[in-house]
């Protein structure tokens, strides 16, 4: 569909999947670059696509990066999901390094976003086993002390920290009358003394973690912005971060569309392709329609929050999440009915499809969390 991209934008896009056919494009290749699924990131493969200048699309210049716009990074995003891009650490670093860009000091941005620019993973922690869609609930703790802060407590479901250079920590360095008052974000090498990293094993292999502090010392200036004011630096990074989620899963979703179709037209029964037979073929309609408006959606949204960067999109940042997650969930579970067996098999991807979109209607606020943002700007 035509998306009124400019003639560069347009380009890119073609460059991105011709990279990801090349480079992996086949079932051995990503067999190869992950392990056989254990992994979802390839350290390599991400450095490539650093080479070229791509992860630091968003990056401002003086880091090193293009200070591309949210448009860009969503068609980067939406492309390398559709080529099926071994690069799991691309969207946390990217949430991580927005906050960064707002809210880091000049040591901390030249750390971070450089490293994003040079291919470095980042992480964000923010959840609990007590707080996870309620942030608010947190309890991981950051003690003042002379020249610095102990941490003690543990986060989960942290993505990326395995294999990330840095992770910005959300925790709690006093109580307000409020849940959200006293919370602080925290600049952590993923390295430091005192931090344990246990991974959680998943049905997408090692992607999230445990993180136990134990009186872990980082120092006066590890303070990401202002103190007591993390859950509000946390709200402002909330536009893109569902953008990016929504992006990607576009391509997904577009993805596992692809393979349907490719399979509905080659796969014959009855001494004809089984998508001629109109159950299939309105199905197939269906998800082309539903993926068509995702489509519109994202770039809508993407388009507003370029021409005003500051400005706070609750209901279209959530309601972009909320489709392209549920619809690249619906073209999965379609495409694996309608493939039968085959769909199920490890043999193709639609069961990779599958686990995938499945877990994404979970993640950056789980779908219950995003209809009722929606339905708070509604006045409900």
């Amino acid at each position: 569909m035509y998306m009124d991209f400019t003639q560069e934008q347009s380009d890119f896009a073609k460059s991105v999947a011709a990279f990801c056919k090349k480079e992996s494009g086949t079932r051995e290749q990503r067999d190869l670059l992950t392990d056989h699924g254990a992994h979802n990131h390839n350290q390599a493969f991400y450095e490539k696509m650093a080479e070229l200048g791509w992860l630091g699309l968003t990056v401002p210049e003086e880091y090193g990066g293009s200070a591309g716009s949210t448009v860009d990074l969503c068609i980067f995003l939406e492309e390398a999901a559709k080529g099926m891009a071994p690069i799991g650490g691309l969207g946390p670093t990217v949430i991580t390094g927005s906050a960064y860009e707002k809210f880091g000091s000049p040591v901390q941005k030249e750390a971070v976003l450089g490293g994003i620019v040079r291919g470095a993973s980042q992480s964000i922690s923010m959840s609990e086993p007590e707080a996870g869609s309620d942030v608010g609930n947190l309890s991981c703790r950051a003690e003042k002390v002379d020249g610095g802060w102990l941490i003690n407590g543990q986060k989960t479901w942290c993505s990326n920290a395995h294999f990330a250079e840095n992770i910005l920590l959300v925790a709690r360095t006093s109580r307000g009358e409020g849940k959200h008052e006293g919370l602080t974000m925290f600049h952590v090498p993923a390295d430091i003394s005192g931090l344990k990293i246990s991974g959680i094993d998943t049905m997408g292999g090692k992607e999230v973690n445990d993180l136990y502090f134990t009186d872990t010392f980082l120092p006066e200036d590890a303070v990401v912005g202002d103190v007591g004011n993390g859950w509000r630096q946390l709200m402002a990074g909330l536009n893109i971060e569902r953008l990016i989620l929504a992006a990607m899963m576009l391509g997904t979703a577009q993805r596992a569309f692809d393979d349907t179709l490719e399979f509905v037209t080659t796969r014959k029964q009855f001494g004809r392709p089984v998508g001629s037979f109109q159950a299939l073929r309105h199905r197939i309609a269906d998800l082309a329609t539903e993926i068509e408006c995702g489509r519109l959606l994202v770039y809508s949204v993407a388009r507003m929050v370029d021409a005003d960067p500051t400005k706070m999109f609750p209901r279209e940042a959530s309601m972009a999440k909320l489709k392209l997650t549920e619809t690249a969930k619906k073209v999965a579970l379609e495409g694996m009915q309608m493939m039968g067996g085959y769909g199920y098999a490890t043999e193709f991807d639609m069961e990779h499809h599958v686990r995938k979109t499945l877990v994404s209607s979970i993640y950056g606020g789980t779908n219950e969390i995003q209809r009722d943002i929606i339905g708070k700007t509604y006045g409900l």
